[in-house]
């Protein structure tokens, strides 16, 4: 007689929804212009506030990152 072999557990993949997703607040430039650490990104934008009529909507802070 010979013995079985055990079955191989299978492992459950992780659904898209189940995945933590990276979330960034949107700041204006003048958190961009007191900030202590500021990053390339944000000061290229705080640059571009400057000129006169200039629009912004604000860009993401990559140290205001959060997993949901």
């Amino acid at each position: 007689m010979s013995k079985g072999k055990a079955k191989a557990s299978k492992k459950k993949k992780k659904s898209a929804s189940d995945r933590k997703q990276a979330f960034m607040k949107l700041v204006l430039s003048d958190t961009c212009a007191v900030c202590k650490t500021p990053c390339a990104r944000g000061t290229q934008y705080w640059e571009r506030m400057q000129e006169p009529g200039a629009i912004g909507k604000g860009i993401p802070c990559p140290l205001t990152k959060t997993y949901h």
